[in-house]
């Protein structure tokens, strides 16, 4: 179901598309000194802002949509409407120099979006302050199940749902869930949330329907392994309807192409700025404590499931069991200089290496060993998703505390969940909000780093 506009959008979107309007013909005329007097430069000029804007969704942001989210598609607005600016530019306003070109779409740019997050952050304030724009909703379920929006809701006020009642499904399920349809119309209830892996198909259809009926937004909750694939996408073959399991944003050129590019110059910058100095110092250092190669090379599993041969720095006495069993606290194969670097993560540097060779990327699912692979795709669902795109040195699992030693299914399945959000999700500012992270989880001393 389509999300309900929220009560408030019909006053703040055209007002945003008013100052919008306004902010890109005044600039426009007296910074970039465009010939507005002329009225088809403003009217190309609004109408590829407000056509790249619709196309983007630009002005869709929703309470729960996410700051990173906004700064994604700002991002590529920002991207588009500079190629047409200065398109436009070149043939409507030849004596124009580029630097004022840029100085205008950078200025106006910036302007916009200041107001794009004053708008938002004001209402999340107006929110919690004054109690307003708030919307009504109910949760329908296993206490278990919906404990965690539960959670949500009434820790996060800013975000304006009111969590009004809540419909346990422990026991006399039919009884409660027409107790919810009338609660939902004597309260005027604005959202029902329900949890799909408490409600037969039957409940489910009914529930629709009523919300359908009476013009309530309907949202499910989805289990754990449901939220592993529910990304589904509708497309149309001609005239007949077909079903996507899943989105993966890494399989347009577009991402394909602006993650290589940012994976070739990021690892550029870390092989000539460090690796090119700090490779001869860990080398003596290795190489002083035990005898053996600098580097360590490890055949894991990339994209498609193929195997490639990762590097790292070796922090390891040579043993038979390396490629079997992964390094557990205190294990007694690990040098001395081992513990340092394995400490500080510098060990998985020398994989900017498998970064620049295209085997690997900057962000993304750490890769596993082979047996290792081996042994959860048969164990874990959803395991083998993750190989849909390039592993990464870091990701998105490692960042919220799944990284290193596997000590329980718990530790696996919760990195696949991650894993998957991300190839779903993916941005690249999603990948620098991974990098910032993981070199403040570096710095801040992580302990599962071992």
């Amino acid at each position: 179901m389509r999300t309900k506009t929220g009560r408030y959008s019909g006053y703040i979107r055209p007002f945003s598309f008013l100052i919008d309007f306004i902010i890109i013909n005044v600039f426009a005329a007296y910074i970039a000194d465009f010939p507005v007097e002329q009225l088809v430069f403003p009217t190309v000029l609004s109408i590829a802002w407000f056509s790249i804007a619709a196309q983007l969704g630009f002005y869709e942001v929703y309470r729960y949509t996410k700051v990173i989210a906004i700064l994604n598609c700002a991002f590529k607005q920002g991207c588009l409407f500079a190629v047409v600016t200065f398109a436009l530019a070149f043939f409507y306003a030849k004596q124009t120099s580029f630097q004022t070109i840029g100085l205008f779409i950078f200025i106006s740019f910036s302007l916009i979006l200041g107001v794009k997050f004053s708008i938002y952050f004001f209402l999340r304030k107006y929110r919690v302050l004054f109690g307003g724009n708030f919307r009504r909703v109910i949760l329908i379920g296993k206490s278990m199940n919906v404990a965690p929006l539960q959670h949500f809701f009434t820790e996060n006020l800013d975000y304006g749902y009111q969590l009004i009642q809540i419909f346990e499904l422990e026991k006399e399920k039919e009884a409660k869930i027409n107790q919810m349809y009338s609660f939902v119309m004597d309260n005027k209830i604005d959202e029902i949330y329900c949890s799909m892996s408490d409600l037969t198909q039957n409940q489910m259809s009914d529930i629709i329907d009523f919300a359908d009926n009476n013009l309530k937004t309907l949202k499910f909750i989805p289990d754990e392994k449901q939220m592993f694939f529910r990304n589904f996408t509708f497309e149309y073959y001609d005239y007949i309807p077909v079903i996507s399991l899943r989105e993966i944003r890494l399989d347009e050129n577009f991402n394909k192409n602006i993650k290589r590019i940012f994976d070739i110059l990021f690892s550029c910058i870390i092989i000539i700025g460090i690796l090119s100095w700090l490779v001869p110092i860990l080398g003596i250092l290795i190489k002083l404590e035990t005898k053996g190669p600098i580097f360590f090379k490890q055949k894991r599993n990339g994209l498609n499931n193929k195997e490639f041969d990762c590097y790292k720095f070796r922090s390891m006495e040579i043993n038979e069991l390396a490629d079997l069993h992964q390094v557990s606290k205190n294990d007694a194969r690990v040098t001395k200089i081992g513990k340092i670097i394995r400490k500080t993560s510098i060990d998985e540097l020398p994989q900017f290496f498998n970064v620049l060779f295209g085997e690997m990327s900057v962000v993304g699912p750490r890769p596993h060993m082979v047996s290792h692979t081996q042994k959860y795709a048969l164990r874990i669902n959803k395991f083998m998703v993750r190989h849909f795109i390039k592993p990464g040195i870091t990701g998105l699992a490692q960042t919220r505390g799944f990284r290193g030693e596997v000590e329980s299914d718990n530790d696996i399945i919760n990195r696949v969940k991650y894993d998957i959000f991300y190839l779903e999700n993916w941005s690249i500012l999603l990948d620098i909000k991974i990098i910032l992270n993981t070199i403040y989880n570096t710095l801040k001393g992580d302990k599962k780093a071992y």
